[in-house]
């Protein structure tokens, strides 16, 4: 099973965000499909996440607030968490 499809992934980013485009590059180098939410657009995920932006959640879990560990996030993929 491709890692694609053995993972739901959510980024929750905002608009010019640089942090939020490395991690989606990051994650797609990975072999992941992330689906982008806006923050901005949603009140609630606004004051969830505003001072955290991007937050990667993988499987419906918060993984990584802020930069994405590359080591971490292999081991994660590989099923070492």
């Amino acid at each position: 099973m491709s890692a694609e499809t053995a993972h739901q992934v959510v980024v929750y980013t905002r608009a010019g965000c640089h942090l939020c485009d490395d991690a989606e590059q990051l994650l797609r180098a990975a072999g992941l499909v992330p689906r982008m939410v806006d923050i901005d657009a949603d009140e609630t995920l606004q004051a969830l996440h505003t001072d955290w932006v991007p937050v990667v959640e993988i499987d419906g879990v918060v993984r990584f607030r802020g930069r994405i560990e590359p080591v971490l996030l292999r081991r994660l993929l590989a099923g070492d968490s």
